[in-house]
């Protein structure tokens, strides 16, 4: 995003038009980030999406640019947001209790199963990963952040990035070859 810098200092003035854009700008990308962190349930990744830019919009005067994009501050808080839907979840209902049947009503649904079912399988795997793992993956693999981006998301260094992605992926494939 070209002007980010100058939407993001609208923003801090009060102009709810330059949030909007910035908004509209990260929005999928920090929603696919929360769902994937809460397993796929999408009323609840809607709702902490929803939270994140809130708490973005009340807090964006206490952003300061540090050679990192807006984008590392939103995941922090994003990161946070499932920390504390963790904490707090009492109950969670599993999709594997969906009847089979519903699937089948769909015309596309069997072109879609082999990319769904390799899907399923890795998610299934990366929630077995420490947080920390599942967050420096999903943040590299899925949302293309640089490991500066994600050193600053997570407070780490670029060198503790480098190494939890190497033993995310190496704890990764051995789950993945221990179902085969």
């Amino acid at each position: 995003m070209e002007d980010e810098k100058e939407l993001v200092l609208r923003a801090k003035n009060g102009d709810s038009a330059a949030f909007g854009a910035l908004y509209d700008h990260h929005l999928p990308a920090i929603y696919r980030f929360i769902l994937l962190k809460v397993g796929g349930r999408k009323g609840e990744a809607e709702d902490l999406t929803h939270e994140v830019f809130i708490s973005a919009w009340k807090n964006i005067d206490r952003f300061e640019f540090q050679g990192f994009p807006f984008s590392s501050w939103l995941y922090r808080i994003a990161r946070n947001a499932v920390i504390d839907y963790y904490r707090t979840a009492k109950k969670n209902v599993s999709l594997d209790n969906v009847p089979e049947d519903i699937a089948a009503e769909r015309p596309d649904t069997g072109e879609r199963i082999d990319i769904a079912t390799a899907f399923k399988s890795v998610q299934v795997h990366l929630t077995k990963l420490e947080p920390v793992y599942q967050d420096v993956l999903i943040m590299k693999f899925v949302e293309d952040l640089s490991n500066q981006e994600i050193a600053k998301a997570l407070e780490k260094t670029e060198g503790a990035v480098r190494v939890i992605q190497h033993r995310a992926l190496k704890q990764l494939k051995k789950y993945i070859e221990e179902d085969k």
